[in-house]
């Protein structure tokens, strides 16, 4: 009966993120990306993916940040006839995937404010997903504590703010804290929805949340490293969520360097696989092979976690799955777009594979 009453609410929607999971880019066509030696040729390749609509008005040569925005813009417009054609609980759902951009977009005029850079010019770089109405509000305020007001009354996220935030905290604590404190409010939240909406969205989404919460809280702690945070506030940090929770942060709050962080993760099964195939000391510039950064190896379990998703049916965990993974494929094309560019052609085939 579950899936009857599923169907009547999502089971349309359901089809129709499978459809575009269908359109992802496979790996025929990666190969082919990756022979391209202009950006022309890159160009006239994606004409054959879903991406084609939005680029074939860009004159030639396309630039990497134009077409970064246009394959953007294919990701908000699918997401967004989601959106239009859903009813409760997939609205909800849907709404609440938005929260991290919305996040994101809040921080960055908060950073604006505290510049005293015109707001304004601001909403233009602002993630269309993390939209609401009264955004164009916050460009009123031209001081913190306005601005704090504003978020405080208007704003999807001001039960984060009122729980984690006060005005003070906007013009005395770094830009990052205050990210990290929202995001950790916010994936907390979700979570705990998620666990309302039953089986099997509350169990798939719970391995998707709390891999995410890991990597926040090992990437929070290697980002520490050498910075004026203390290791109590570095706690305060981690979501309180996740396979790390609460053993593994108690121990990550306490580590001192690269070293230490590496003998805890090793302790965790899925984790040790991950420290065995990184590089340590790479960055994400330089992954693939031996020399894969530990946020590539992050990047392809999150990609496959998010695959998994789709085996299974009558589940709101496929919008999550689907978004985050054409937001790697987004990656993937834009770090073949640089390697054309640039003309660093013997690192086009270090990117993520999806299909």
């Amino acid at each position: 009966m579950k899936e009857i009453y599923f169907n009547a609410d999502a089971g349309y929607l359901e089809g129709v993120v499978r459809g575009y999971r269908d359109g992802l880019i496979t790996a025929p066509q990666y190969m082919n990306l990756t022979q391209c030696e202009t950006m022309d040729d890159l160009k006239l390749q994606l004409a054959t993916t879903d991406y084609a609509p939005f680029l074939q008005n860009e004159p030639s040569p396309i630039s990497t940040s134009t077409l970064s925005a246009r394959c953007t813009d294919a990701l908000v417009a699918e997401f967004q006839y989601l959106q239009q054609n859903s009813a409760e609980p997939v609205s909800r759902f849907l709404e609440y995937i938005t929260f991290g951009y919305m996040i994101d977009n809040v921080i960055l005029l908060i950073t604006g404010t505290l510049h005293e850079r015109d707001t304004h010019d601001l909403l233009e770089k602002c993630h269309p997903l993390g939209f609401f109405d009264t955004m164009p509000a916050l460009c009123v305020a031209t001081n913190v504590q306005d601005l704090y007001n504003t978020v405080m009354v208007d704003s999807p996220l001001a039960g984060y703010f009122r729980e984690c935030l006060s005005a003070e905290d906007l013009n005395e604590l770094n830009i990052e804290i205050i990210r990290n404190t929202l995001y950790k409010a916010y994936l907390e939240d979700f979570y705990s929805y998620c666990q309302s909406c039953g089986e099997p969205t509350s169990s798939i989404m719970a391995e998707l949340l709390k891999f995410e919460s890991d990597r926040r809280t090992v990437n929070i702690t290697i980002n520490s490293f050498g910075t004026e945070l203390s290791k109590d506030d570095r706690a305060k940090l981690y979501p309180r969520l996740g396979n790390m929770y609460p053993e593994a942060q108690i121990r990550l709050a306490r580590a001192d360097d690269m070293d230490q962080v590496k003998s805890i993760l090793e302790q965790y099964g899925d984790y040790k696989r991950m420290i065995l195939s990184a590089n340590m000391n790479a960055s994400s510039d330089s992954a693939g092979g031996s020399d894969m950064s530990l946020e590539d190896i992050f990047f392809a379990n999150e990609v496959q976690l998010n695959k998994d998703a789709f085996e299974q049916q009558f589940h709101f965990g496929v919008f999550y799955s689907w978004l985050r993974l054409k937001e790697q494929e987004i990656r993937n094309i834009v770090w073949i777009a640089e390697c054309i560019s640039q003309q660093q052609k013997d690192k086009v085939n270090k990117y993520t594979p999806i299909y």
